[in-house]
């Protein structure tokens, strides 16, 4: 009895060495994307700080001024007055400016809270209302469902009436 099998040994070990060489090419495939591109963004990254960095506002010529970038701005007198001030100026300079950031998150916060508060106002105006309408819906039901059993009493008492004085109901 013969064995059918879809492809002859031969062919098999061709197959197995096929799909051996497209494994490693995944493998490498798959390091080099890993590993390649972390390296190229620090390299682009080392790149754009350096590019991005803006220019020295200070136009200093060389004859007036040595030509040490860190001196460049010693004799601008709005930086020497930055550069030269003392600790606690500048901590009070930043307690200001913190303090005016909070006083505007504060108003802020009450525009939000008052905007907050009309909505609900206005939500409970309409559940209110909304109220007001089921109670009258349920206060006519109850009327109706009274009155349609009163009529049904007043039906059922003229019929029998009737029955006394000979009617015959002749849809039964």
């Amino acid at each position: 009895m013969r064995v059918w099998r879809a492809h002859p040994p031969e062919q098999r070990h061709c197959t197995k060495g096929v799909l051996r060489w497209v494994l490693v090419w995944i493998s490498v495939c798959f390091l080099v994307f890993t590993v390649g591109p972390p390296s190229r963004w620090r390299l682009k990254e080392g790149l754009s700080t350096q590019s991005s960095c803006p220019p020295c506002d200070c136009y200093c010529s060389s004859a007036e001024f040595p030509l040490d970038p860190l001196d460049c701005g010693k004799h601008d007198p709005v930086m020497n007055e930055e550069m030269n001030k003392d600790l606690l100026t500048m901590l009070s300079e930043e307690l200001s400016l913190q303090k005016i950031v909070a006083n505007e998150t504060l108003e802020h916060t009450k525009r939000l809270v008052m905007d907050a508060r009309k909505t609900f106002s206005h939500y409970q105006k309409e559940a209110e209302k909304c109220n007001i309408g089921m109670e009258t819906c349920e206060e006519a039901r109850e009327r109706a469902e009274a009155e349609l059993i009163e009529e049904r009493r007043l039906t059922a008492l003229w019929e029998n009436r009737a029955r006394e004085y000979g009617w015959n109901d002749r849809t039964q």
